[in-house]
């Protein structure tokens, strides 16, 4: 993974020898002669005509992207979200059903209740670790089957490979994983089975908060084919600069994952041996409900795409735990914090914290946050590259803050002070 991080998509420039990909910053190409006069072949021989089509850059950008995952280039888009509506686009129509695990980013249910239901897609929203609610959201026969794994905010994880050969097995619908949190460096959805791996590159594969980008990674050639046409159509190719920046970010993706990786374990684990955090969450802890699936589903360091017991495993930079006091208490941490950043963002260098339930979460309808444990006490702190004890030192403050105001509000998880 860290020759394919620092080589993919990257030669030197024919022209002048640089070996830094040049930036193509421009939205139209000139046109040979013989594309204008000659037959189709000639016409297909100049690859590049117009940005909204395809960049040099952004080509680059694919090829990296694509290597990752032992996969032809992938698609590179404006974010996230637009990787995903490019993927729904494509494969789904008016009168089919998508079926979405219950912890997704909240811009994704957005998508589905404000946007598809009124073109006439209806979303199954469905518990993805019980095996009877997976049956059901088969039954209606989806198109598409999306997965996170791990889910935004609550980190449930999805059985990728069990999950695959089920709706295989059982219908012909896509199986699409959000991949954001893990990347290709700790999670690897197309070796398990799935059709499509989709990032929002805005978090950890740029990773520097300088750029908004997305990508859809697929080894089905006809499916990027129709990925490709829907990307042109709808005009949401990646932007050069963007493509640029973040095919920088990439070279150094393995070495800041598994930094983000092992500083996140550390945290989440003074934050448990702490003891003022409520339903602290990671991977890598033993009280985590599915750490046997995270062991067995996760990447080890250094090892590519090998799974083996004996190597550290990656479980990334996410770590979610609840604030004591509730909604107040969580208020009262973020306000107490001198060096964590609040944001929305994750996966960047430095350390940031998001209250879910106001901010990346706010428009899911409180009753499915409720039903899937974003409470207005969680809190998801994306660990950054500093020194751990930097972070913690900052988040004794905000634990201090919030259990004063818990005891100011006279409740504390599961009772009354005394």
């Amino acid at each position: 993974a860290h020759t394919v991080a620092v080589r993919a998509g990257r030669t030197p420039d024919p022209v002048t020898g640089a070996i830094v990909p040049p930036l193509a910053q421009t939205s139209t190409f000139a046109q040979n002669r013989a594309r204008l006069a000659g037959p189709p072949a000639a016409a297909a021989a100049q690859q590049f005509t117009y940005t909204r089509a395809s960049n040099p850059t952004v080509a680059a950008l694919e090829e990296a992207l694509g290597a990752l995952e032992d996969a032809p280039p992938a698609v590179a888009v404006r974010s996230g979200m637009a990787a995903i509506t490019t993927l729904l686009l494509s494969f789904v129509e008016t009168g089919d059903r998508i079926a979405i695990a219950r912890t997704v980013y909240g811009g994704t249910v957005r998508l589905a209740n404000e946007i598809l239901v009124p073109l006439g897609i209806e979303p199954t929203f469905f518990d993805p670790t019980d095996t009877g609610a997976i049956e059901d959201a088969l039954a209606e026969r989806p198109r598409v089957v999306l997965l996170e794994s791990p889910g935004n905010p609550t980190l449930e994880l999805a059985d990728i490979a069990d999950l695959a050969a089920r709706v295989h097995e059982g219908c012909e619908a896509l199986v699409a994983v959000d991949n954001t949190f893990q990347t290709p460096i700790g999670l690897q959805p197309l070796d398990l089975g799935a059709d499509v791996s989709i990032y929002s590159t805005t978090k950890f594969i740029e990773g520097h908060d300088a750029t908004l980008g997305g990508a859809i990674v697929t080894r089905d050639v006809r499916a990027l084919e129709r990925l490709r046409r829907v990307a042109k159509s709808i005009g949401c190719i990646q932007a050069p600069l963007d493509a640029w920046l973040t095919l920088r970010g990439i070279t150094t993706l393995p070495l800041r994952f598994e930094r983000h990786s092992t500083s996140a374990a550390a945290v989440a684990a003074w934050l448990e041996r702490d003891g003022r955090a409520l339903a602290v969450r990671h991977p890598s802890l033993a009280s985590f409900p599915q750490r046997h699936l995270a062991r067995r589903q996760h990447l080890a360091a250094g090892a590519g795409r090998e799974r083996g017991a004996a190597r550290r495993r990656l479980h990334g930079g996410v770590v979610t735990f609840e604030a004591p006091g509730g909604a107040e208490g969580a208020r009262a941490f973020v306000d107490a914090l001198r060096f964590i950043l609040a944001a929305e963002n994750l996966g960047a260098a430095e350390t940031l914290i998001t209250h879910p339930a106001t901010m990346t979460h706010a428009d899911v309808p409180a009753g499915l946050r409720a039903e899937v444990g974003v409470t207005d006490a969680m809190l998801r702190l994306s660990v950054g590259l500093e020194d751990p004890a930097d972070i913690t030192r900052d988040l004794a403050r905000g634990l201090e803050a919030a259990a004063a105001a818990a005891r100011a509000e006279g409740v504390v998880a599961g009772g009354t002070w005394a």
